[in-house]
């Protein structure tokens, strides 16, 4: 079985030529603690037996200078494709968003929430995001958000003006599970389900979220699949912004999933990233 990792970062090793510039305006803790660069990242990938992975912009570093992300890109398309950042109020948000997937990059983030903005942020269906918004339905190009569950009555009128953009929720969009069954304190986001466009990014955070409480995480996996279906979650592993190294995230996500039939363990470990990021169907292990 294939795996595909479909969330995580690169901090480059030179600081001069990659100028750190973060969201919020502060560096996120981790980058400094265990930053990770590109050829750090592929070995990383080899000890864990993943055959492929999303590089997602490290927004609390680089804010929307995806220059190092691209340049990772570009030298290993056998194995990786790339996730930018741009600020979508801007004027020339559309022309960011061209000039970065020419440069062959697979999606775009937006950063609305996180270790360097705490809180939701509210511009999330700002009128001077309808645009890119637009660019990026138009041309099939996926958004992944970083947000909380405060941010799901915005999300819903994106989709609302946008019904055919494919929208990613980084870390399942953060939701509180303490409750267990049936989750009524993510109601917002299970009800996402109804949504065709929207797939679930499923990282060590809303595993162990999963096993707070009431909840366990075959309780709540059984719960998503039943809404979104396997087709629509898809695993990343937060590496080397999750604590610990790529080979243990690997294996937990392994563990966790290990009583699902092999199909949605596919569909989650690989298949719903390619339908995402369809480059990913033609990279190999190099």
């Amino acid at each position: 079985m294939a795996l595909i990792d479909t969330h995580t970062h690169v901090i480059s090793p030179d600081p001069e030529r990659h100028l750190v510039q973060p969201l919020g305006g502060h560096r996120s803790g981790w980058s400094e603690r265990h930053p990770v660069d590109a050829d750090g990242l592929l070995r990383a990938m080899d000890v864990a037996g993943v055959d492929r992975a999303v590089v997602v912009q490290a927004s609390t570093v680089y804010g929307h200078d995806n220059t190092y992300v691209a340049e990772t890109v570009a030298a290993h398309r056998d194995r990786l494709v790339g996730v930018f950042s741009v600020d979508v109020l801007a004027d020339d948000a559309v022309e960011q968003v061209r000039r970065w997937h020419e440069r062959g990059l697979a999606g775009l983030r937006l950063f609305t929430t996180g270790s360097t903005m705490p809180g939701q942020a509210g511009w999330l269906d700002d009128p001077r995001s309808f645009p890119a918004w637009a660019w990026c339905e138009a041309h099939g190009l996926p958004v992944c958000l970083q947000m909380t569950a405060d941010g799901i009555p915005m999300l819903r009128t994106l989709l609302a003006r946008f019904p055919r953009v494919r929208v990613l929720l980084d870390h399942l969009a953060r939701p509180r599970l303490e409750d267990g069954p049936p989750y009524a304190q993510a109601a917002g986001l299970l009800a996402l389900g109804a949504a065709p466009g929207v797939y679930l990014k499923l990282t060590s955070r809303g595993i162990e979220a999963a096993g707070q409480g009431a909840s366990t995480f075959p309780k709540f996996i059984s719960v998503l699949l039943d809404r979104f279906g396997a087709g629509r979650i898809a695993w990343g592993s937060n590496f080397p912004a999750a604590e610990g190294s790529l080979a243990a995230l690997t294996q937990a996500a392994r563990d966790a999933l290990a009583g699902l039939a092999a199909a949605d363990r596919e569909a989650i470990l690989a298949g719903t990233a390619v339908t995402l990021y369809p480059a990913l169907a033609g990279a190999g292990h190099g």
